[in-house]
């Protein structure tokens, strides 16, 4: 299991897009629509393969028949950084080892992508919604591959929970990843051209 992306919600998608544009310094590309969840968003490539990604509700796409992914439809407030993804080679495999409630593999495409991601039928998943989302990824295309090069890196994720020493074991060691006991949320730190920056 390895990092794959990180995810910045918000109430409207220029409203995640600026929270990381400020936060980061950088401009983040087009991205794209997802039909089956009703979202859309904006991505950022940070080097050593991976992105960050602005997504909110699409005003204009039709309410989907099930739960949106990323409980995106009980978030209010301020945008902010939600969740983080993890790419695996077996998707079943993965979640027959996970804790209940992290989701069961929906098939999923946008252009030229494929892939398949775990989503759980509320929404919203364990650890307040702070374990990873699973994500496996169709084929030899992927995102990063396809955006330019932002000059961000990523130093370190840092998962803050009560409950930090349990989602650890559960997980194992990540490279880039670090957990620590605290209130429920997500710290970023990224390497930019204007420095350190951190996004939560």
């Amino acid at each position: 299991m390895l990092l794959d992306h990180l995810a910045v919600a918000g109430e409207t998608l220029e409203e995640a897009s600026a929270h990381i544009e400020q936060a980061l310094g950088v401009a983040l590309q087009a991205g794209g629509k997802h039909e089956k969840f009703g979202t859309y968003n904006r991505l950022l490539g940070l080097k050593d393969g991976l992105y960050l990604e602005a997504i909110a509700i699409d005003p204009d796409a039709p309410t989907p028949e099930r739960t949106r992914w990323f409980d995106l439809d009980q978030f209010t407030g301020n945008p902010c950084l939600t969740n983080w993804i993890c790419r695996v080679p077996d998707i079943e495999a993965s979640l027959s080892v996970f804790p209940d409630g992290v989701g069961t593999p929906i098939d999923l495409n946008r252009g030229a992508l494929s892939w398949r991601m775990a989503v759980p039928p509320t929404g919203r998943l364990p650890f307040d919604n702070l374990f990873p989302a699973l994500i496996q990824w169709q084929g030899d295309l992927h995102p990063a591959q396809m955006l330019q090069d932002s000059g961000c890196r990523l130093r370190r994720l840092v998962v803050y929970h009560p409950d930090a020493l349990t989602l650890a074991t559960h997980l194992g060691a990540l490279d880039g990843v670090v957990f620590d006991t605290g209130p429920a949320t997500l710290r970023a730190e990224v390497e930019t051209p204007h420095g350190l920056r951190v996004l939560e």
